[in-house]
């Protein structure tokens, strides 16, 4: 049980960060689209963790698959861009997000 605490965590942490980084996308760039999109997905991320706490399998796969998409997006945005920031910090913190919630899945 624990553990899936621990992975609850990780995922809150993330939504947060990625609520926050959809709203900086918004001040510095005037990017609705980042802000939106960072909205969404960090507060269904935030939702999942929730699900997690509470022992349900869907948190954890809805996360995962959350995971994966930003992975993806943010992934081919760095290949596009080959700027770290923030596309690349996104892509490697949804990576290890989708390999923990993975884990937790099918371990």
């Amino acid at each position: 049980m624990r553990a899936m605490q621990n992975v609850a965590i990780l995922v809150w942490v993330f939504g947060a960060l990625v609520i926050a980084g959809g709203v900086a996308g918004y001040v510095k760039a005037q990017s609705k689209a980042s802000l939106f999109s960072g909205l969404a997905s960090g507060t269904l991320l935030l939702l999942c963790g929730y699900a997690i706490f509470q022992g349900k399998v869907i948190g954890l796969r809805v996360g995962t698959g959350i995971a994966l998409a930003l992975l993806v997006i943010m992934g081919r945005r760095f290949l596009a861009t080959k700027k770290f920031m923030p596309a690349g910090l996104v892509a490697v913190l949804a990576l290890v997000v989708a390999v923990v919630l993975g884990m937790a899945l099918f371990g």
